[in-house]
Formats: C-alpha cells, structure tokens, sequence
C-alpha cells in the first residue's frame, strides 16, 4: 500500500506497527447506579491505552500514581490488560484522582471529580518528570489529550511539549484528541493558548467537534478542520457522535458514517475506543478512510455495554480485532 511520503513514518502494510506511549491520569472510578454504587477504574488516554493493547498495538501508561492501595490494583489491572507500566512514576504518599458518574435513560452520562491533589498532576515535575520525558523521546507514537494538559501547570505542560519536539525530531509521531472539559481549567483562554501550543507539535488530530464548538466557537466541523489545517496538522478526524466522522488528509476530505446503535447503553469512553481503533489501523498501514471505519466499529460495540472498558468477550471481530 502506498502512503503519502509525510506519513510513511506512521506505518505501512506490512510493517509492525511502532509503540505507542499514551500520557494522562487514571482515576478510581465510582459508577452511580440505582440501589448500587460500584468501583473501577477510568481515564480517557488510559481507556485509549487499553483498546489499542486489546487490538495488538505495544502500549504503555505514563502517569504518576501513589504508593497506596489502588495505585497498586490500577498498575495490577493495566498489567493485566498488557499496557506496559515501566515508566509509570510511584510518588510516596500521594494518591490517585476519584471522580463518579451517574447515566442517565438515554446513555449520556455526568462526572463529578475529586482530584485537585492527584499524583498524576505532579508527573511531568523533578526526577518523575526526567523519567517520563525520556520514555516519550524514545518511543515511537505518543497519544494525550487536553485533560492530560488540563492537570499540569505552565512549566510541567512546556516540559511535556519539549519531549514531544524531541520524539518528532526523531521520527516519531504526536497524536492528540483536543478533549475539552471546561472545569478542568481556569479559563477558557488558559485553554485554547495550551491546547494551541500542544496542537504546532501534532500530527493526526482527534478532536470531537462538539469540543471543537465550545472551546474554538467553530461554527461548522468544516470549520474545525480548516483551523487545524491552518495550524499546520496534516491528518485530522472530527468525531461527531452519530452524524459521519470528517476525515482530513493529504488534501483530501472524507465522510465516514459510524454504525449505528439503536439503543446505546452507556456512550462513555465511545471517543477514546474510536482513537484507538483509528491509531491502531493507521499504524498498520491502513488508509485514513478504512481506520475511521473501523474506529466506529469499536466504538459501537462499546456504546452496547456499561463502563469505559468493555470485556474482552464483547471486542469485535475482523482483520483488526482478531
């Protein structure tokens, strides 16, 4: 298959595909239900890091956890699901972030968060910080969204930047979902100037558009990929729920309608499966057309069941999700 010469280093047919680092928080996760309150765990770069572990990709988590009890079950569960944890910074004495959520009839769901102290937040600083930078220059394609930059400050976020230019430079790859959510910042300006600055070092964008409208004023998802365009990113997918996902690449443009679920159970996490499998692909060697296809393919099949990570039972099956 051939590739357009500015992605050839994202992966041809043939080839194994390069790893993947993915950057963010996990959080103990309560799900508030009828009569029933129940615990996991969730992130959404760690829910991306797990589909594409599931789907064959080397992946690993960098993140910052505490030395307590659940930090120890998250790195257990992680393991378990073949996500590497090498480089996962253990602060002593800090825990991890905690955040509910309750769905309501029709599958959309509410987060409440307590995480204003969390170990992750601390992750790109001091010796942590060494450790994580260098596992990112080193790796092939790094994954994060605008949470994972929502909980940094200033200098961590410029740190975290640095070792993204050093990965490019080498050869590697940066792929970013601009996930908004408005609590986590200070501002809506304090978030488009970091998201902006994270955006001149990306090169496949994943944003939502619904995102895209409330942080950007984007009037259209059209829009949304004429400014990405215009910030020099050269692939761009523009997730939009139930309408077809906006594929942009090498001066071509593309709809790519989802498979539709009549009754979804539970749409969190439906963005970061559909990452995932759009980032599996494209590291395989799959045109951008055929990897949105199959990134709505899994993200169908997560929306049919409740939480983030779905069992392993209920992943797809095809030439990807063998």
């Amino acid at each position: 298959m051939l590739m357009p010469a500015e992605m050839a280093k994202a992966g041809r047919a043939g080839d194994p595909p390069r790893k993947v680092v993915s950057i963010g928080e996990c959080m103990v996760e309560l799900r508030d239900r009828p009569d029933q309150l129940s615990r996991a765990f969730g992130g959404d770069t760690l829910n991306t890091a797990v589909y594409l572990a599931r789907l064959g990709i080397p992946v690993a988590y960098l993140t910052a956890l505490g030395d307590d009890p659940y930090s120890a079950e998250m790195l257990a569960a992680w393991r378990a699901e073949g996500v590497g944890c090498g480089d996962v910074a253990i602060l002593p004495g800090k825990l991890p972030g905690l955040y509910a959520i309750r769905v309501d009839s029709g599958g959309e769901r509410s987060f409440f968060h307590w995480r204003t102290a969390a170990a992750a937040r601390d992750m790109m600083k001091d010796a942590a910080g060494d450790r994580i930078a260098d596992a990112i220059a080193r790796t092939g394609c790094a994954y994060l969204s605008a949470i994972t930059l929502s909980i940094l400050d200033a200098a961590s976020r410029a740190r975290l930047n640095g070792a993204l230019d050093a990965l490019r430079g080498a050869g590697g790859l940066v792929a970013f979902d601009s996930n908004y959510r408005p609590r986590n910042w200070s501002g809506r300006e304090a978030a488009r100037l970091a998201v902006q600055a994270t955006l001149a070092r990306v090169d496949i964008a994943l944003p939502t558009f619904e995102d895209e409208q409330a942080l950007f004023d984007d009037p259209t998802p059209e829009a949304t990929l004429a400014r990405l365009s215009a910030l020099g990113v050269p692939e761009i997918v523009v997730k939009r729920g139930p309408a077809p996902a906006l594929v942009a690449f090498g001066g071509r443009t593309w709809q790519i309608p989802p498979e539709l679920v009549a009754e979804p159970v539970d749409t969190t996490a439906a963005g970061d499966a559909f990452n995932a499998g759009y980032l599996a692909a494209r590291l395989r060697g799959q045109e951008p057309p055929a990897a949105a296809r199959e990134g709505h393919r899994l993200a169908a099949a997560v929306i049919r069941h409740p939480g983030a990570i779905i069992p392993v039972a209920a992943m797809p099956t095809g030439e990807l999700f063998a």
